[in-house]
């Protein structure tokens, strides 16, 4: 049965954080096209609207980590301190959706639960978590690259009395003011979480998975001078972003590590320790620390090195220590290794003294001490780009599902559409660029947006992206990923968290400034790695 006329649209955005706020104004205002949103949680902002924990907050320049599309509103609303506090970033694309009128055609509280296309219609059928049905020509994703949370199964977890969290669904009621708190994982997350928890808690038993690389934020409150030259120069400072290669706005190295002395090394990796922002300490210093082993190893033994200097107890400090590659997402907090020499807060090693259970007083570990607690955290991530896809049924051209699709491996072309899915697009799908997401979603959503201009002024029905390319881009994502330290170490970035899931390319590592060079080729050889249906009749002269 097809959809009344009403429901019928041009097309449908999912979800309304950055990528959905943005692809909604370009379809709707810009394009003129009919459209609505969908989106799951009660207001806009994506990760910014569940991810509440204490600490929350940017780890890259706020001047920066927000979209560039409205110059006037970047120079009005400026960043207080260097990173921007979760409800700041909130307000800000509150404010973008109101500036832009886009709040009354998002359908909140509403998730979308399947997407199946029709092939004589050449449309897709999107259902809703409230039993209705929608059509539309195009769908186009922004449920985010982290959405879908991950929660490892531990025995007894249904049995805990206290509070039981998971970061990215932090409750707007607790508070951990003079709790006994426990946190599971020490990501990026995690470690926000440590730095906020530890010196409001009662105490905090940390159970750490495995030990991370953590350089100072170096947060601090803006001047006005220094703001004042932000606005003078935003021109150039997003020049900078998109051509850089993770768009994070300070200078990136091309020097290798090994090309000059020990101590000139020493004294690069003090001055960005002091500088702060765990990006600018792995692309600001040398070229070559994600794909040397030498450099690599020269980052980390600096790291080691302020380990063992800040961290009183030998014991804790060996615990916090990472051997391996420093090859991980960056990750940056103040006070993060000093957060340990309080006596309010325990490190327990999982990989050491695993845990064995939960009860409904704490955690059991293998050394048979229960740790009791009022409040369990699991600040264990999410299962990265895929896992939010999995949670809608998605059945494309033929009746073939998306999961059928991925079975060995999640792919795409250039991050943002799969053969045999036409006129489905992905902002941030599989084998999108690695970088600040921000600018890395706004250069998605205007291609994108370019290439449903493009069918709509050729009057194709069909767009999608041809095997060929779909393999290409997957080849050349999982030749530079294999070339680089981060696929020596077990990361979120390759699926490694998720019990059970063989290890897999999830991002283009090649840099922003070169994706976007890629992106603007296939729309100059007119969408070179996509089909149109029907074709474009030939102009009569």
């Amino acid at each position: 049965m097809s959809a009344p006329a009403s429901d019928r649209l041009d097309a449908i955005v999912i979800g309304a954080g950055f990528a959905g706020i943005y692809m909604l104004h370009k379809l709707r205002n810009e394009l003129g096209l009919r459209v609505l949103a969908f989106e799951k949680a009660d207001g806009v902002g994506g990760t910014w609207y569940w991810n509440k924990y204490p600490g929350a907050c940017s780890d890259v320049d706020g001047i920066v980590y927000r979209y560039s599309f409205d110059r006037e509103l970047l120079r009005e609303r400026m960043p207080d301190t260097r990173y921007v506090p979760q409800a700041q970033t909130l307000a800000l694309l509150n404010e973008v959706v109101d500036r832009n009128n886009l709040r009354g055609d998002i359908r909140f509280g509403t998730g979308v639960v399947g997407l199946t296309f029709d092939d004589d219609r050449n449309e897709w059928t999107v259902r809703t978590d409230d039993g209705a049905e929608y059509v539309a020509r195009y769908v186009v994703s922004g449920l985010g690259p982290l959405s879908e949370r991950n929660f490892p199964e531990i025995e007894g977890r249904e049995s805990f009395a206290g509070r039981l969290v998971h970061t990215g669904a932090w409750p707007e009621d607790l508070d951990i003011t003079g709790k006994r708190v426990g946190v599971i994982g020490t990501g990026s997350t995690g470690t926000q979480f440590i730095c906020a928890a530890a010196p409001i808690a009662g105490h905090l038993t940390v159970f750490q998975r495995s030990p991370q690389y953590v350089v100072p934020a170096g947060n601090g409150p803006l001047g006005a001078d220094y703001l004042a030259q932000v606005r003078d120069g935003y021109d150039a400072i997003w020049e900078q972003v998109y051509d850089s290669r993770v768009g994070c706005g300070f200078p990136e190295s091309d020097v290798p590590a090994m090309s000059v002395s020990a101590d000139e090394r020493t004294r690069v990796f003090e001055e960005a320790w002091q500088a702060g922002n765990g990006f600018r300490f792995m692309f600001g210093t040398f070229g070559d620390i994600p794909f040397d082993p030498e450099a690599n190893e020269a980052a980390a033994a600096f790291i080691r090195a302020k380990i063992a200097a800040t961290v009183r107890d030998p014991e804790t400090a060996r615990l916090l220590t990472p051997t391996g590659y420093y090859a991980k997402r960056p990750i940056c907090n103040d006070g993060y290794y000093e957060a340990y020499n309080r006596d309010n807060v325990k490190l327990v090693s999982v990989q050491e003294n695993p845990i064995q259970r939960i009860t409904p007083a704490g955690v059991v570990t293998a050394d048979g001490v229960e740790h009791e607690l009022d409040v369990l955290v699991f600040a264990t991530g999410f299962d990265a780009v895929e896992g939010s896809y999995n949670r809608i049924d998605v059945r494309g051209s033929g009746g073939r599902t998306l999961r059928e699709h991925w079975s060995e491996a999640p792919t795409t072309y250039l991050g943002v559409a799969t053969s045999g899915f036409p006129n489905l697009f992905m902002v941030f799908g599989p084998n999108s660029v690695f970088c600040n997401l921000p600018p890395g979603i706004e250069s998605q959503v205007e291609w994108i947006s370019d290439l449903i201009a493009a069918a709509e002024q050729r009057g194709a029905e069909r767009v999608e992206a041809t095997v060929a390319a779909e393999d290409g881009w997957t080849q050349t994502c999982r030749g530079i990923a294999e070339a680089s330290l981060f696929a020596k170490v077990d990361s979120w970035i390759f699926g490694a968290n998720i019990p059970g899931k063989k290890p897999r390319t999830l991002f283009y590592f090649g840099g922003l400034g070169t994706y976007r060079a890629t992106l603007r080729e296939s729309a100059a050889a007119d969408f070179a790695g996509f089909v149109f249906d029907p074709e474009d009749l030939p102009t009569a002269v």
